[in-house]
């Protein structure tokens, strides 16, 4: 099971071939929820694709009971409805060759799928009876439930560093708020969740006043029709959705080492920031986070730093915005909009050797930037860069539906091209712009850690003694990189042994 609950269609190949000739979109954005509409025409494109989204994430899960809204959509989207079976639906939907599911951030869940139009009218009835008849069967409920269980307890912990580093970090980050637990749950809260808890949270969150339908490709108007009309007989009931983010100050460098028997350490830190997209400063923070680490780039500066100068990782990258399921996606996915993002570094795994120089490096690099902000010729070369890359985010009509519903969530005006008025708004920034939102923005005296490590205990006496970490090599590096060396490795960071916590891993996630 993948945390993202990422939806993998089988590809037809007729797809690849299409050449898209007009484009519009629209909303309806009547004060009624269960009217708000976006709808991206393209006539060309035989492909049909839905993006439902509600209003309701993890971030809604009751205490005690984390885990709760996910639970919830698999159990719509994975499983069986009172009219099929989950066997039926399978069987269904293998012809046409494709599939629905879901994906629970921790403010939207949407229910996202694609068929050719040849095969709407069946699809559309198998895809809006999952959101409207889900069984929550005892045999659906104990499997996916388990199945859940079982991605924290093992894969979650013990599959991938990378991952268990990153998801470590926002709990860590995030604590004592809405967005602390896991989209997946905790161990405890999945544990105590009952099919009736399921039900009941089914019938307040995924009700007629709480949605946004997004379909894009070839449609008709019919299709608008038919998956409003249908919808509409969902649950007359309101909720408040709404969650309120407030973070506690980071007061210095805080650190989170999960300790775990591993062969390499994995590195990511960061600290929360008010920026959001469609802000003006956003689009600053955008272009300065691609030159500092855009996410498999190895034009990106952490990355010639760390890797390509002293090879010592695959990859070192930095954000603005949630980049789930980065190990495995080259882009980033639509649909994790939230009203509180992270500014966050995230260095792949080094050689435990290697870990507090490579850790010295990144925040060397970050208070250099902050200090001195981004030259000329960084800044036209990243513009230049970004503003083609971007392109590439939204490649498929279903990617950009993705978009479009993000934009309904942010309240951004972008007539309907979320990634032309990106380009648009990169190719207009000036230099002063983008160093100013960095110093208004981007700090480095307050920073939380996330680490997982073996031997934390040592570790932690390095970082708080400043211990010097100087590096060797397997092969002749350049004298500037010497020189920049003899400073990284006693590049002090004002780690106190109070702000130092060991977690052990067997521990993460469970409530």
């Amino acid at each position: 099971m993948k945390y993202t609950n990422k939806i993998k269609f089988m590809s037809l190949a007729l797809l690849l071939g299409i050449t898209f000739t007009s484009c519009s979109n629209s909303k309806d954005t009547n004060t009624d929820m269960n009217t708000r509409k976006v709808l991206l025409k393209i006539d060309e494109d035989p492909i049909i694709a839905y993006n439902i989204w509600f209003k309701v994430g993890s971030a809604n899960d009751p205490k005690g009971k984390e885990g709760l809204a996910n639970l919830t959509a698999q159990l719509m989207a994975d499983a069986s409805t009172t009219k099929n079976d989950y066997s039926a639906i399978l069987e269904q939907l293998y012809p046409m060759a494709t599939s629905y599911g879901t994906k629970v951030d921790k403010e939207m869940t949407t229910f996202q799928g694609r068929v050719h139009k040849d095969n709407i009218k069946k699809y559309n009835e198998l895809f809006l009876d999952a959101i409207l008849n889900p069984a929550f069967t005892e045999d659906d409920f104990n499997r996916i439930k388990n199945n859940t269980l079982n991605f924290i307890k093992n894969e979650l912990r013990y599959s991938s560093d990378e991952e268990l580093g990153k998801f470590s970090l926002y709990n860590f980050a995030f604590t004592d708020t809405p967005y602390e637990h896991i989209m997946a749950g905790t161990v405890e809260g999945l544990e105590s969740i009952t099919i009736e808890d399921v039900k009941e949270f089914h019938k307040n969150y995924f009700n007629k006043n709480n949605y946004v339908i997004g379909l894009g490709g070839g449609f008709d108007d019919s299709l608008v029709e038919s998956v409003e009309s249908r919808l509409s007989n969902l649950k007359d009931t309101t909720i408040n959705t709404k969650v309120d983010i407030k973070t506690k100050p980071i007061n210095g460098l805080e650190v989170m080492i999960v300790e775990k028997e591993n062969n390499s350490t994995a590195i990511s830190f960061g600290f929360p920031i008010d920026v959001l997209r469609g802000d003006d400063d956003f689009f600053a923070l955008a272009l300065f986070s691609s030159w500092f680490g855009e996410h498999r780039n190895q034009s990106s500066h952490l990355f010639q730093v760390i890797r390509g100068e002293r090879g010592l990782n695959y990859g070192d990258y930095a954000y603005i915005e949630r980049f789930l399921n980065g190990g495995s996606l080259s882009k980033p996915n639509p649909n994790n909009a939230r009203h509180k993002q992270l500014f966050e570094v995230w260095l792949r795994p080094v050689q435990h050797k290697h870990r507090h120089f490579a850790l010295r490096a990144a925040m060397r690099e970050l208070k250099m930037v902050v200090e001195n902000g981004m030259t000329e010729q960084q800044f036209e070369t990243t513009k230049n860069f970004l503003n083609k890359y971007s392109i590439h985010w939204a490649a498929t009509t279903s990617e950009r539906l993705g978009y479009q519903v993000d934009s309904e969530f942010y309240g951004v005006d972008d007539s309907g091209n979320y990634i032309n008025y990106f380009r648009e708004r990169i190719k207009n920034l000036t230099l002063a712009q983008v160093n100013n939102a960095i110093k208004k923005h981007i700090q480095f005296n307050n920073v939380k850690f996330a680490m997982i490590t073996s031997d934390a205990e040592s570790f932690k006496k390095d970082l708080v003694n400043n211990t010097p970490s100087p590096i060797e090599y397997d092969s002749p590096k350049p004298d500037e990189v010497y020189e920049a060396d003899k400073e990284i490795s006693t590049f002090k960071l004002d780690f106190k042994a109070d702000k130092v916590k060991i977690v052990p891993v067997d521990k993460m996630f469970q409530k």
